[in-house]
């Protein structure tokens, strides 16, 4: 098929802008990002658009039901390792609501740390956010301990709980704490492990499992904010 001269050069030209905004936009998105790859810059800057995109499909978002019973394994027997190398007792956070999500740096969610941290300075007072970084899903959490820990301080601020990096999904090095999530037997209702990164499990003042957040579930969405409110 022949296509006119001065109709090619319009296209190329047409292109060639819409690459210069693109990229000029991804600059600026990221002025203050420090220690970004660029494949990280981009993701930061198509995650609105991203957000639109998965939204369209059912979230996968899961209730537990009014009648559930308690649960099997009580939450507060487990324990886990920080990104500094403490314990963590689960027991030690009795009396607030625990909201823990699976995490990575290379994720087309990742811009969810931002959300996570207005979610956590908000509701400061009655929820504790933990972070569990894991590789668990097309390589997108490569970096040791410390490197995720900077990464997530320089960039996206980040002052909520990391745990030491683990593997989240049905596995047998699978973190005992997702493991309880994940586990019908354990925490009386829910089967589910994390389909991608940055599924979301909220956990009530009494220990017991309530909701299941599905990766496209904005940590600041009416959603997350009313369960916590209740």
């Amino acid at each position: 098929m022949f296509i006119p001269k001065n109709r090619f050069k319009r296209t190329v030209l047409v292109i060639l802008l819409l690459l210069v905004a693109f990229f000029s936009y991804v600059q600026i998105v990221n002025l203050n990002s420090v220690h970004m790859t660029y494949r990280q810059k981009i993701l930061k800057a198509v995650y609105p658009a991203f957000m639109w995109l998965s939204n369209l499909s059912h979230s996968g978002n899961r209730t537990a039901s009014t009648e559930k019973k308690q649960a099997p394994v009580s939450f507060y027997s487990l324990s886990g390792v920080l990104n500094n190398g403490t314990t963590l007792d689960l027991s030690s956070l009795k009396g607030k609501k625990i909201l823990l999500v699976n995490t990575a740096s290379d994720c087309g969610y990742t811009r969810q740390y931002e959300s996570l941290e207005k979610l956590f300075i908000q509701y400061k007072d009655k929820l504790v956010l933990i972070g569990f970084p894991a590789n668990d899903f097309k390589g997108q959490e490569k970096g040791d301990d410390a490197e995720i820990a900077t990464f997530c301080s320089l960039n996206y601020g980040v002052s909520f709980l990391l745990m030491k990096k683990s593997v989240v999904i049905k596995d047998p090095a699978q973190n005992e704490i997702f493991a309880w999530l994940s586990n019908a037997s354990k925490n009386g209702w829910n089967n589910r492990a994390p389909s991608w990164n940055f599924c979301k499990y909220l956990v009530d003042e009494n220990g017991n499992l309530t909701h299941f957040f599905a990766s496209a579930t904005d940590p600041m969405s009416k959603e997350i904010t009313d369960a916590i409110d209740q």
